[in-house]
C-alpha cells in the first residue's frame, strides 16, 4: 500500500485542526488554570472568566472536527487510538465537562461561596486536561505498545517473519491492539505512562498556562494584567526549557525524520521570541509569537509520526501506517470538498465572533451583580412545593 497525496492533505488537515484547538482553547483553558494565581477576589476572577467565557464552546468546536475528522479520514487510527486510551480520554472528557459546568452556571447564582467552588473547580480541571493531553501525545511521538493480533482470535500476536515491515501485514485478518505489558498494564491505561509521556503532561500544562498568562496580560486590566505580565516571564523560560527538552528527547530517540528538525527549529525560535518579546512588555507580539511556537511543536509531532499513523514500541512491523489507517480514496475525496467549502466559512465566523468580543477586560465591569439571589431561589421552590 502507497501513500497517496489525499492521505498526506488529511494527516496535515488533522494536525490544522489540532494546532487550532491547542492554542484557542490554550489561552482559555491556561487562564482556568492561572486564575487562582492572579486573580485574588471575586471580582478579579470574573474579569478573567469574561475573557474567554463567549468563545469556550466555539474554541472546542476544534477539538471535535479533530477527532471527527480522524474517525473519518484515519478509521483505523481512530480505532486504535481510541481504543488504547480509553480511560484518559474518558477523564480528559469528564475534565471538560466540569470545566463547562464552571464557566456557565457560576453566573447563575449570585453567590461568592457559589462561584468559588465552581472557580475552583474549573482550575483543578484545568490542569488535568493538559496533563493527559500531553501524556497521549507523548505517546504519538514514542509510539505505544500496539500489536496486531488475529482476527478470530485477539489474544494471539501476528508472528512477525525475519525482514517484516508494517506494510507486509495483512489487515483483512488481523488488527491493531494496544496490549501493555502484562499483569495490571494488560488494559494498556499504564502502559501510557513512561519518563517521557509524563514530561509530556508538564509541557503540555506548562505551555497551556503560559498562552493563559499572555493572553491574560493583555487582554485585561489593572491587577490582573500586572501579576499576569510578570508571571508569564517566569512561566515562559520554564515551559520554553521543558518544551525543548521533550522535543530533543523525542527527536533524537524516538523519531526517524530528519525533516522533523525544521519544524523543532522553528518552534525554538517562535518559544524564544515570545520569552523575549514578553520581557520587553510586547505583550501582543509574545502571544503571537508564542500561538505560531505551539503551531510549529504540533507539526514537529506530526512530522515525527510520519509515515505511521500510530507508532509500535514493540516493533516497527506492529506499526500502524497511514495507508493501512486511511479511509477509501472516494471518502476523502469527498471530506475534501466539504472542507474546502466550509472551513473558510467557519474561520471567517471565528475571526467575526472574537471581533465582537471587547479588547480590554476591566474589573469595573464586573461590579453588577449577576445571578439569581438564594431567598428568590428558596421562594421559588416553596412556590412549587404548594
Amino acid at each position: 500500500m502507497e501513500l497517496t497525496w489525499l492521505q498526506v492533505i488529511w494527516f496535515v488537515l488533522i494536525a490544522v485542526l489540532w494546532t487550532g484547538y491547542l492554542v484557542l482553547e490554550g489561552f482559555g483553558i491556561g487562564s482556568g488554570m492561572v486564575m487562582p494565581f492572579v486573580a485574588k477576589n471575586d471580582a478579579e476572577r470574573t474579569q478573567v472568566q469574561r475573557t474567554f467565557g463567549p468563545v469556550w464552546d466555539g474554541n472546542e468546536v476544534w477539538l471535535l472536527t479533530a477527532g471527527g475528522a480522524t474517525f473519518a479520514a484515519f478509521p483505523n487510527w481512530y480505532a486504535t487510538m481510541f481504543s488504547g486510551m480509553y480511560l484518559a480520554l474518558f477523564l480528559i472528557l469528564l475534565c471538560l465537562i466540569v470545566r463547562v459546568c464552571a464557566i456557565e452556571w457560576r453566573s447563575k447564582i449570585s453567590s461568592v461561596a457559589w462561584r468559588s467552588r465552581w472557580d475552583l473547580g474549573q482550575t483543578i480541571a484545568a490542569w488535568i486536561v493538559p496533563i493527559l493531553f500531553g501524556v497521549a501525545f507523548g505517546n504519538l511521538v514514542q509510539g505505544m505498545r500496539i500489536e496486531v493480533v488475529e482476527r478470530a482470535n485477539p489474544s494471539q500476536a501476528v508472528q512477525l517473519g525475519e525482514g517484516a515491515t508494517a506494510s507486509s501485514i495483512d489487515l483483512s485478518t488481523s488488527i491493531h491492539n494496544l496490549t501493555g505489558t502484562g499483569g495490571l498494564l494488560d488494559n494498556g491505561f499504564l502502559s501510557l505512562l513512561t519518563p517521557y509521556t509524563l514530561l509530556g503532561g508538564v509541557m503540555l500544562a506548562l505551555v497551556f498556562a503560559s498562552q493563559g498568562l499572555l493572553w491574560l496580560a493583555f487582554r485585561t486590566t489593572g491587577d490582573v494584567s500586572v501579576r499576569a505580565g510578570a508571571l508569564a516571564k517566569k512561566m515562559l523560560v520554564a515551559s520554553t526549557a521543558v518544551v525543548a527538552i521533550f522535543a530533543l528527547w523525542g527527536q533524537f530517540v524516538y523519531s526517524s525524520q530528519v525533516l522533523a528538525f525544521i519544524p523543532l527549529v522553528i518552534c525554538a525560535v517562535l518559544l524564544i521570541a515570545a520569552t523575549a518579546a514578553q520581557w520587553m512588555g510586547r505583550e501582543v507580539v509574545a502571544f503571537l509569537a508564542h500561538s505560531f511556537g505551539i503551531a510549529a511543536a504540533v507539526a514537529w509531532v506530526f512530522a515525527s509520526m510520519a509515515p505511521y499513523a500510530m507508532k509500535s514500541s514493540i516493533h516497527e512491523a506492529y506499526s500502524l501506517t497511514l495507508p493501512q489507517a486511511a479511509a477509501t480514496p472516494p471518502t476523502l475525496t469527498l471530506m475534501l470538498i466539504v472542507s474546502v467549502i466550509m472551513v473558510p466559512i467557519v474561520l471567517a465566523y471565528t475571526a467575526w465572533s472574537y471581533s465582537r468580543m471587547p479588547l480590554k477586560i476591566d474589573v469595573d465591569d464586573t461590579k453588577s451583580s449577576v445571578g439569581l439571589p438564594w431567598d428568590r431561589i428558596r421562594e421559588g421552590a416553596s412556590f412549587l412545593q404548594a
